[in-house]
């Protein structure tokens, strides 16, 4: 058995491949249920963000079943091969260990320590457990990839002052007005006129930092509005208007920035629609959404400024150089994880002979203790031969938590192969036997 992964991020591809790679949660079950039909996948687990999917899972053979992986990838983008190779990266056990603790810790997002990332792999976890798509192997991995994400933020600074996808979309928004004010500089939205489209939790997010940065008042539009409303009752001292998305027009023509986070598969603005619409001043957009919400022609209307997920670089650079050193840190917590799991890992070596010394000494107790009943007689009562039972049980246990625990201890792989082959010899294990839980 082996453990990979295989995807792409923020990192290897742009927003355009990224989007054909999106897997949203009402298709997952579908697509991890595809994964495990292929007899070369034993557990399948999908995380799928706005920046990045990834595949981790447990496979018989490294080569044959990162194959299958791919092909499953390039069916469900559409892209042939030679097309998204290009974008894809690939880790094989230690690697892929390595490369889940340091997406869960934060080290691997476009921010820096952002926090949304823990939250994606818990549920990534929740939905590989409720499609039954993980199993023992995986669910140990993914358990101890949440427990790091959250101890290196409970041990490390990363996490203060760490921004999010949200939070950088609104200081690009600060950012562009100040350069088209002259100033390399984040400057209040205060006199902006903005709408945001979409109720979800990106929209929340995107809610709590246009308060922060001073937006006087917000336009949150969304499919339904009682949705919209409730997000809205959260926000007490921002003013939010909430409209349907048939009031998107009205919104484009006189809003001057709008955000845009939905779940949708095509983008709901393009050039045809802006064009249509009689607007009074520039408009800039700012598309946080996976797949795209906005399609990229509109970056050729006139008066229009229009960004994507990628280019969020520019404002993630001016933060990222304080927080390297607190990353640096963090890392050595990673490393530490890792080896534990790793260690955990080969401890699973021993586990055949230990069920098989564990079945040779439990055929002997049941076979012993027939003979020791059979001699009490019919005086020996029900209670009496339940607390024999118990007791040779008890001592069978004893007998075995040493060995046990010693067989399955941190220890040089060379180490434990020499100790089982000493166990098997003494007691006579038939290697070939069937092992028993």
């Amino acid at each position: 058995m082996h453990i990979a992964v295989i995807g792409l991020s923020h990192r290897t591809a742009p927003v355009e491949v990224r989007e054909k790679l999106s897997i949203p949660e009402q298709t997952m079950e579908e697509s991890l249920q595809n994964l495990r039909n292929h007899e070369q996948v034993l557990e399948a687990s999908i995380l799928s963000t706005c920046n990045r999917l990834e595949i981790y899972t447990l496979v018989r053979n490294p080569d044959l079943g990162i194959a299958a992986v791919r092909d499953f990838l390039s069916g469900h983008s559409g892209l042939e091969s030679r097309d998204l190779s290009p974008h894809l990266f690939t880790y094989h056990h230690d690697e892929a260990i390595a490369h889940l603790m340091r997406v869960t810790a934060g080290l691997d997002s476009l921010v820096l320590g952002e926090g949304q990332i823990l939250s994606q792999v818990k549920k990534m976890m929740r939905l590989g457990q409720e499609h039954k798509s993980i199993g023992p192997i995986l669910n140990r991995l993914l358990t101890q990839a949440v427990s790091t994400g959250k101890r290196v933020r409970s041990e490390t600074n990363l996490s203060t002052g760490a921004v999010s996808v949200s939070s950088a979309a609104v200081e690009l928004a600060q950012l562009k007005l100040g350069q088209s004010r002259g100033q390399d500089a984040l400057v209040t939205l205060e006199t902006e006129q903005i709408a945001v489209v979409g109720a979800g939790r990106m929209s929340r997010l995107l809610l709590q930092h246009l308060q922060s940065k001073g937006a006087s008042g917000v336009v949150l539009l969304n499919r339904t509005i009682e949705r919209a409303s409730a997000l809205a009752t959260d926000f007490p001292n921002l003013p939010i208007h909430c409209r349907g998305l048939d009031d998107l027009d009205q919104c484009l023509s006189t809003c001057s920035l709008v955000f845009t986070s939905t779940a949708v598969d095509d983008p709901i603005i393009d050039a045809n629609r802006l064009n249509a619409l009689n607007r009074r001043s520039t408009l800039r957009l700012i598309d946080i959404g996976v797949p795209r919400n906005i399609a990229s022609d509109v970056r050729e209307v006139s008066g229009v400024e229009s960004h994507d997920v990628d280019d969020l670089q520019e404002v993630v650079e001016r933060n990222q150089e304080a927080r390297q050193q607190v990353a640096r840190e963090a890392e050595g917590l990673l490393l530490e994880e890792g080896r534990l799991f790793l260690e955990w890992w080969d401890s699973l070596e021993a586990v055949p002979t230990i069920n098989r010394l564990r079945a040779s000494l439990e055929e002997i107790r049941v076979e012993e203790l027939t003979k020791a009943l059979s001699r009490m007689g019919p005086d020996f009562s029900a209670r009496e031969r339940k607390v024999v039972e118990a007791l040779t049980k008890g001592m069978i246990n004893k007998i075995l938590h040493t060995p046990v625990t010693q067989l399955r201890s941190p220890q040089q792989r060379s180490e434990r192969q020499q100790a089982l082959q000493v166990v098997e010899k003494i007691f006579d294990l038939d290697s070939g036997a069937q092992s028993q839980d």
